[in-house]
């Protein structure tokens, strides 16, 4: 995930990971990530003018630190991987330091309906505003941005489906969630290509988890043992992210050649998150399906009145290997392990390692 800059090797050995990456970049790697509270480093926070109560964050930061769980996320990962900062949330306000790229990403986001703050169409209006205004503002002499040229050189990553497909199924049948998939993968296509003709041309862009998996969905819709899978997962959500996510491959093949001299890289997120939750013991995990922040106890520790951080909520001892966080969202050690599978290139198509943009220049 190195943008395309000239050869300066930098041995970048990604914490917690048994996975080294050699990145060769001259210049501080930008990015520019779109998506929900997977990726959200703090917008939602920033946004609303408040933070996650604890134990958000306990891990690492030691506090709550505008991430929905203990501690890192995956992009925290990738951006140490680089040897970068955190991405900064477009809408900090206070202080921000945009010379790496920006996060647009925000809790709670989806593909539609658009114009929703903040749906992907929005971010993408956001991420073209600042576009139009950081290179004009360096000319005057501010500081901490992006230049002009900087911005078709960035890596811009997606990570946005699992809000549509889980608010889906909360009012639709699975032959009615599917029937809609389409309809987010158009508004992804538009992302990419309003992207694209503003400059950018390096795309790394995630499918999405086992959304059957989470054990919120398996507190909520769990009870019929007929739709759940070997491991106890639910199968028909779990089909429902398989169709997404083929269609969103589809549409990443589709794109290749008609984004002149841009690069898409579509990355299996589905399968890294599934292997880590049928193989939890191979990895040192338990209780794959049980979240560690929660109320309620075994099988799934999740009540929807009573979330991770509210009154009445018990959680796991720190440095317990849970794969959930609250129920919807991963431990830092979980996200740890999708980090490195990322990095190992397994599960990129085309299969490139991050060094790929770098010898691109």
């Amino acid at each position: 995930m190195c943008p395309l800059f000239t050869l300066r090797v930098i041995f970048c050995t990604l914490p917690l990971l048994s996975v080294p990456v050699h990145c060769q970049c001259t210049k501080t790697p930008i990015i520019f990530n779109f998506g929900d509270s997977n990726s959200d480093t703090g917008g939602f926070a920033d946004g609303l003018g408040l933070n996650f109560a604890p134990p958000n964050g306990r891990t690492y930061f030691h506090q709550p630190a505008g991430r929905l769980s203990d501690g890192r996320l995956m992009i925290d990962f990738l951006c140490e991987s680089l040897n970068t900062s955190d991405l900064t949330p477009y809408l900090d306000s206070l202080g921000p330091n945009f010379s790496n790229g920006a996060n647009f990403a925000i809790s709670g986001s989806a593909t539609l309906p658009r114009f929703v703050p903040f749906s992907l169409g929005v971010q993408v209006s956001q991420f073209l505003r600042f576009r139009a205004r950081s290179p004009a503002l360096m000319s005057k002499g501010y500081k901490d941005l992006v230049g002009d040229g900087d911005f078709q050189n960035a890596l811009y990553t997606i990570d946005i489906g699992q809000n549509d497909l889980a608010g889906s199924f909360d009012y639709l049948t699975y032959a009615q969630v599917v029937d809609k998939i389409p309809s987010f993968i158009t508004e992804i296509k538009y992302a990419i290509w309003n992207i694209y003709q503003s400059g950018g041309k390096n795309f790394w862009v995630h499918n999405t988890g086992p959304l059957g998996c989470l054990p919120q969905k398996l507190a909520l819709h769990g009870q019929n043992a007929s739709e759940l899978d070997e491991h106890g997962c639910l199968h028909p959500l779990n089909n429902a992210a398989k169709a997404f996510n083929a269609q969103l491959r589809a549409l990443c093949e589709q794109l290749r050649p008609q984004l002149i001299n841009a690069t898409i890289v579509y990355v299996d997120l589905f399968s890294i998150k599934y292997d880590l939750i049928a193989n939890a013991p191979n990895y040192g995990f338990q209780n794959p399906l049980m979240a560690c922040c929660g109320n309620g106890g075994p099988p799934y520790n999740y009540n929807a009145n009573i979330n991770c951080g509210r009154t009445g909520h018990t959680v796991c001892n720190e440095g317990s290997q849970f794969i959930s966080w609250d129920g919807v969202h991963y431990t830092e050690a979980a996200n740890a392990v999708f980090a490195a599978k990322i990095l190992s290139t397994n599960y990129s198509s085309p299969e490139v390692n991050f060094n790929f943009f770098c010898n691109k220049m």
